[in-house]
């Protein structure tokens, strides 16, 4: 089962744990109702595959209809609901004869291919039981980075919320190389919540929340509540769950809950049994405060989903400009260029000591950067000519990353 693993002090420093006792059995109905979720009116919902599928991989009906039920009552005139949902390669594993998911990218994408189908026209036929339509969306992490595709997509999903459908959104698997893929849809749906503006940010999946131990240990607590980094001090988290069928683990979720978060979406962190608690704002599952504000969608895919093609090493004054005053990086403050890349690709910015300080979209191919090291762009322009008086990294396409 994915968990969250005490560190070995046993210290447990988040802001609001529950007690072992409340571990097991409904979740509280009592208490105060989050007033950031009961308030929330576009909700990105996201569940994993071990919710919808049995354990030899295949969609159980079952599941899938009792998590139509809760959002088929949230959806409404006040609330619009996105489900990102994954399952597609699970759901094909039985059809095609497979017992495991397989490791290797042609057969996923293969498995995916037969997978989505029966994924779709699922939730297609459960939520015409209350007169719901869907559509399905699937990205790549292209679609968040490349402004006419980020646009496109927006418009799409605003346009089914604005006409009163549903939209279901997976990773389009069966395209999707290791380069441009999201690795998991917990990423994918804090990339959709910043994607579509919405209020909340709702992950479901087998455990009921973050615990500082294993779950299934007496005397462990659930974190009720993640009002900053510093709430998740000491705890290590664990792996993924027993089901086997899935990419994403406890890490991957707190990941995800910590870039929504930082990104001003707040996140309620639980199970699928206890999705209509956590959308009626009771205290259940794990609460992460919004910790920033909204940014740019192509930034936030730059620090969180980007692939680097290659790395800049930066000299002690470059990296003060870039980190402490926000400033484009010229040529000049480069000490070194590692890995091939093209103009327009993500590269890592690096201090002297390899470390990683920000990540931006480069402005010249790697075979280029040599004769522009350590040079100023007035002399560039004069030697190169005028194309050459710009900055390497222009700090609109620059994004700081968190120490």
């Amino acid at each position: 089962m994915a968990t969250a693993v005490a560190s070995q002090d046993g210290s447990a420093r988040a802001g609001a744990r529950t007690s072992a006792g409340d571990q097991a059995g409904a979740s509280p109905a009592g208490g105060e109702a989050r007033d950031e979720v009961t308030s929330a009116r576009r909700i990105v919902v996201k569940v994993g595959s071990s919710s919808l599928t049995t354990a030899a991989g295949g969609l159980d009906a079952d599941r899938v209809d009792a998590l139509v039920d809760v959002l088929a009552a949230a959806h409404g005139e006040r609330r619009e609901i996105v489900l990102v949902s994954s399952g597609a390669i699970a759901a094909g594993l039985a059809p095609l004869g497979l017992d495991r998911r397989p490791r290797d990218l042609a057969r996923q994408q293969a498995a995916a291919s037969v997978g989505q189908g029966l994924l779709v026209a699922r939730y297609t036929a459960s939520f015409a039981r209350y007169g719901r339509r869907v559509g399905q969306v699937l990205l790549t992490s292209d679609d968040t980075s490349r402004r006419a595709h980020y646009r496109n997509a927006y418009r799409t999903l605003d346009q089914l919320l604005a006409m009163g459908a549903i939209p279901v959104v997976n990773e389009n698997d069966t395209v999707a190389t290791d380069e441009i893929r999201f690795g998991d849809n917990d990423r994918l749906a804090a990339l959709v919540a910043h994607l579509v503006r919405a209020d909340l940010l709702v992950l479901l999946s087998d455990v009921d929340g973050l615990y500082d131990g294993d779950p299934s240990t007496p005397g462990t607590s659930r974190i009720a509540e993640v009002a900053g980094p510093a709430d998740l001090e000491g705890v290590s988290i664990g792996s993924a769950g027993r089901a086997g069928v899935g990419t994403g683990g406890m890490v991957t979720k707190v990941e995800a809950a910590r870039i929504a978060a930082a990104a001003g979406v707040p996140v309620v962190l639980t199970s699928a049994s206890r999705a209509a608690d956590a959308l009626l704002g009771r205290p259940t599952g794990t609460f992460f405060h919004r910790t920033g504000r909204r940014s740019t969608g192509r930034l936030l895919w730059l620090a969180h989903a980007s692939a680097p093609r290659g790395a800049l090493v930066l000299d002690e004054g470059a990296v003060r400009a870039v980190v402490d005053r926000r400033t484009s990086l010229l040529p000049a403050g480069i000490s070194a260029v590692e890995g091939e890349f093209t103009a327009g690709d993500p590269v890592e910015l690096r201090d002297a000591t390899g470390r990683p300080v920000a990540r931006g979209l480069v402005n010249f191919d790697a075979r280029e950067m040599p004769k522009l090291i350590g040079r100023s762009t007035r002399d560039l322009a004069r030697e190169l000519g005028p194309t050459y008086e710009r900055e390497v990294v222009h700090r609109d396409d620059l994004v700081v990353l968190a120490p």
